[in-house]
């Protein structure tokens, strides 16, 4: 007998909304949400734990009426990028009420067993996940990183678990196979948030890149670490140069950039022979769509790697047909993933396009390739990993609008062509221009579209010129801790909460008199 046969609630028409949803995560939430590779998992392993453990079941009900009514629920930009609920007041229709309480109910069912000493830790991994993907669904991005932080606790306590050889070899085997990369995938997803986890879940996990891959999954798996490696050596990077400069980069961190661009190397020799061998045997759409997806990501790597040592922002033009490889791609990926009304499924604990394509708004300059990318990212799940896409979609298109008229400002106030800080031109007028006195004035138009239109004519070293572009790009709040090398003097002019969300930002400035570029920081309040 299984949980299906009990019921669940002395009210009848709460037992048939239960199963209902029930259904309904099998009929559409648990492909959607495993994104195609890890079907088995969401399909099998899952429903398989809830027929022992009633919390499981509720959770995944939770996760099926939430993911078949994803809206409406509280828009409040937050820090972590998503939406906070505890300031908004909005009606709940019949789904959003009925997860809230099953969720509720598989909250008290799993804190009971922890407390009698009955969960074993792979149900709590499980567990973790799901209640992960429903406060995600929610807008609770804090709840969600809390949960994470529980989890990778779990992860290290039941590797030791495997290691006393006390783990049946199946749970092992889905562990290594699917828990751990989900874990890893999410941690990249929420860098720098999830920086120290992140770290030790790597520095704790066997990783040889091999020379050929038996599948889509294992690209997948060897590509998901290598893009976490990655990152944190970028966000290395951009600690060194923020701190010391470019005039002496150590030799380690130039080490370590030639050895991570001989992985990704070898990655893509690896994944263009198993793409061979799958035409070979004629692609699937599944099989087409995911390989679009990997190849957008890897140009994402192809593109950080080289410029992570530089203050350049310039730099990425060299990269413009990378770029429009990614939003290429990235169009056969979404028009595989739609549904049947041409929607995509609200949320993924996959990797998918959004990355890229916000990586794409906001490093490449060349304003159709830009739009394009900004364009198919409102093409994208609601909910990717912790994050609501609509705050990266505003947050993007403002960076872009501000990007785009600071550089037709600066263009118009002086007669020669922009140069990069790697130039050695010098200026035959310099703009006038302070960058902070313009963002105090600068009135956000509604949207790009009302940008001039012959911007797209012009090029984009001219279009956007050097100290126009932001640079590394993050935001804070003051109750949170201040960013390194940022003071609450540097705040205190805006007269601002503790709660205010801000924009930091670098970019580069030349300066006239020393012919020399510097590195100016920037804090300003973000609203959206």
């Amino acid at each position: 007998m299984s949980v299906i046969d009990h019921p669940l609630s002395l009210l009848p028409n709460t037992v048939w909304r239960e199963r209902r949803s029930f259904a309904y995560y099998f009929q559409n939430a648990a492909s959607s949400i495993g994104g195609g590779l890890d079907g088995e998992f969401w399909d099998t392993i899952v429903p398989q734990v809830c027929r022992r453990e009633p919390g499981v079941w509720d959770a995944i009900i939770s996760i099926s009426a939430l993911f078949e009514s994803p809206e409406p629920c509280p828009e409040l930009f937050s820090i972590r990028g998503g939406y906070s609920r505890s300031s908004s007041s909005f009606a709940l229709n019949q789904n959003h009420q009925d997860a809230l309480g099953w969720y509720s109910r598989s909250v008290s069912a799993i804190r009971q067993r922890i407390e009698s000493g009955r969960l074993d830790v792979f149900v709590g991994l499980i567990t973790c996940i799901l209640f992960i993907c429903i406060e995600a669904l929610q807008g609770g991005v804090e709840e969600a990183l809390q949960l994470y932080s529980q989890g990778v606790r779990l992860l290290l306590s039941f590797r030791a678990q495997i290691a006393c050889g006390t783990v049946p070899a199946m749970e092992a085997s889905w562990f290594e196979g699917t828990i751990v990369p989900i874990f890893t995938r999410l941690g990249s997803l929420a860098l720098p948030l999830t920086r120290p986890l992140l770290s030790i879940l790597l520095s704790h996990t066997e990783y040889t890149l091999a020379q050929q891959f038996d599948s889509l999954r294992s690209a997948r798996e060897a590509l998901v670490l290598l893009s976490a490696e990655v990152q944190l050596f970028q966000s290395t990077c951009v600690e060194y140069v923020r701190e010391h400069g470019t005039s002496n980069i150590p030799q380690d961190l130039t080490t370590q950039q030639k050895m991570l661009l001989a992985k990704l190397k070898s990655w893509n020799t690896a994944f263009i022979i198993l793409m061979e061998l799958l035409r070979s045997k004629r692609l699937s759409p599944l099989q087409i769509s995911i390989s679009a997806l990997f190849i957008a990501h890897h140009e994402v790597l192809y593109i950080i790697l080289p410029t992570t040592l530089t203050t350049s922002q310039i730099i990425t033009d060299a990269y413009i047909p990378n770029f429009q490889t990614i939003v290429d791609k990235s169009s056969i990926a979404l028009n595989a993933t739609a549904r049947p009304d041409g929607t995509q499924p609200p949320y993924t604990f996959e990797i998918s396009i959004g990355g890229p394509l916000w990586f794409t708004c906001l490093r490449c300059r060349e304003p159709r390739i830009r739009r394009t990318a900004l364009s198919l990212l409102r093409r994208a799940p609601l909910v990717h990993g912790f994050y609501k896409t609509k705050s990266a979609i505003t947050f993007s298109e403002r960076v872009m609008v501000l990007e785009e008229t600071y550089g037709v400002a600066m263009n118009a106030s002086r007669n020669t062509t922009p140069r990069s800080p790697a130039s050695q031109s010098t200026y035959s007028e310099v703009p006038r221009l302070d960058l902070a006195k313009f963002l105090e004035d600068f009135e956000y138009p509604t949207s790009l579209d009302t940008m001039p239109t012959e911007l797209g004519s012009m090029p984009t070293s001219e279009l956007i010129p050097e100290e126009a572009r932001m640079g590394p790009i993050n935001v804070f709040r003051p109750r949170d801790g201040l960013p390194p090398g940022t003071t609450e003097k540097d705040l205190v002019k805006w007269n601002l909460s503790a709660d205010q969300v801000f924009l930091r930002f670098s970019w580069n400035r030349r300066d006239v008199d020393s012919d020399s570029w510097q590195i100016v920081h920037e804090n300003i309040p973000l609203t959206l």
